[in-house]
């Protein structure tokens, strides 16, 4: 089997655990059909035109775009919301077909040992292993990128493909700007609110927007004698097709509003403690308390047939020395309880304590920890309080499941984003949202006539 052919087959056979690990599809097909054109429009100007790409938006929040090689490119709907023409999505896409071109995922594959992304979903608090199953070969695309080289590569590729689409090199310049800006912003919001800051490898990420390397790249694309800027960058078409897109997680992930889940697919909603900070992640959440020395975390499993919740813990905590066992009702639905002793936890080794229920055919799973614990967590009674506001979703409440949309308004002369920020629904930081998604950071202003994203 040729190289080429052996990255083909092992992209296709991994794309489905990428796909299921990254959120899931983005459930829109008019959507995936307008990235997919312009994917297929840049790779058609790429050293590959002839082979078969397959562009896939995830339902991710997370600002990132990656290929595993083989054809296969993935970008999440959180890095669309921040792009605002065409043409950067085309420098988006075109950045990693020239992953592909270059043989990248195959050429890292061979020459250093590859971290796993799989081994952070149910088994974070029990030690059982690799859930995801993901292999390392996509594990590293996902999660850091391909090094220093290997993107200023993909970079020159990328800017070449965009002057031969008839598009000006210098968008790629660009994305790179707006990027780095809300890097920095979310650097400084995660120090504000005492948590890790959500950085992701993403496009682009080695370099600032100042890059001398990346500059020569740009510039050495728009000086090979092609017309570019000959295609229209496409601002209004690109903002309508992402207009309704979610803000934060969507409806299918379920809903996080200040403290409180709602899960409209699953029907059911739940609190997390007050001031403690919610991660909605694509196979659990995750709340963790301001001082970071407890955590709680909620999965879903399928039940094997015939089984209750006792049964189901104790499967699940076989061989682990455990103790208070206990049912529980909670809010009419079956459960049971039990504490491990000397759980492997991201905090260390310390008293967990679970609790298992019964809703609709799946069993939802808690498992909450806490630093300088004897016997039980020092946070159960915050863990158990929180179990027991699970329940059944009410009609009424539906409607709060639906999340913050995209929604674009044209803007008057003289307009500010202070005035458009009073509309929004965004409730930290407004202002600086709307900079971010509209290319406004840190201070500009927008001008008469412009299409404006804001979230509703």
């Amino acid at each position: 089997m040729s190289s080429q052919k052996g990255e083909i087959e092992k992209a296709k056979q991994i794309h489905p655990l990428v796909v299921q690990q990254s959120g899931g599809l983005y459930e829109d097909s008019k959507l995936q059909a307008y990235v997919n054109e312009i994917g297929q429009r840049t790779a058609k100007a790429s050293d590959m035109p002839n082979l078969e790409y397959t562009f896939t938006v995830l339902d991710s929040e997370d600002i990132n775009a990656f290929t595993t090689g083989g054809g296969y490119v993935y970008v999440s709907r959180g890095l669309l919301g921040y792009l605002n023409n065409e043409a950067e999505l085309a420098a988006v896409l075109g950045h990693e077909i020239g992953h592909i071109t270059a043989h990248h995922p195959g050429r890292r594959q061979t020459g250093s040992t590859l971290s796993s992304i799989g081994a952070v979903a149910v088994g974070i608090f029990t030690g059982s292993g690799d859930l995801a199953g993901l292999a390392d070969y996509a594990g590293a695309a996902i999660s850091t990128g391909y090094g220093r080289d290997m993107e200023l590569e993909a970079d020159q590729l990328g800017a070449t493909y965009l002057a031969k689409a008839g598009l000006n090199p210098s968008h790629m310049i660009d994305v790179v700007r707006l990027l780095k800006n809300q890097e920095l912003f979310e650097m400084q919001r995660a120090r504000e609110e005492n948590r890790p800051p959500h950085i992701y490898h993403g496009v682009f990420a080695t370099h600032p927007d100042n890059d001398t390397r990346l500059r020569e790249v740009v510039e050495a694309a728009g000086s090979l004698g092609l017309k570019t800027d000959q295609i229209d960058p496409g601002v209004e078409r690109y903002l309508k097709a992402i207009e309704g897109l979610p803000i934060g997680t969507s409806a299918a992930q379920g809903v996080l509003k200040e403290n409180r889940l709602y899960h409209s697919g699953l029907a059911f909603t739940v609190a997390f403690p007050r001031g403690w900070v919610v991660e909605n992640k694509a196979d659990r959440i995750v709340a963790s308390s301001p001082k970071k020395d407890s955590l709680l975390q909620m999965t879903t499993e399928t039940p094997p047939p015939n089984t209750g919740p006792k049964e189901m813990l104790a499967r699940l905590l076989a061989r682990q020395a455990s103790s208070q066992f206990a049912p529980l009702d909670v809010n009419g639905l079956e459960g049971f309880t039990a504490v491990v002793r000397n759980a492997q936890t991201p905090l260390g080794t310390l008293p967990t304590r679970y609790a298992v229920v019964y809703y609709n055919n799946l069993a939802y799973v808690f498992a909450g920890t806490s630093k300088a614990s004897s016997g039980t967590p020092s946070a159960d009674p915050l863990f158990m309080s929180t179990v027991k506001t699970f329940r059944r979703l009410k009609e009424s409440e539906f409607a709060l499941s639906e999340p913050y949309r995209l929604k674009l308004v044209q803007v008057a002369d003289g307009t500010k984003i202070e005035d458009v920020a009073k509309q929004s629904s965004v409730k930290k930081y407004p202002v600086e949202t709307l900079r971010l998604l509209n290319d406004l950071y840190p201070n500009k202003e927008p001008t008469k006539g412009q299409w404006l994203k804001t979230v509703q």
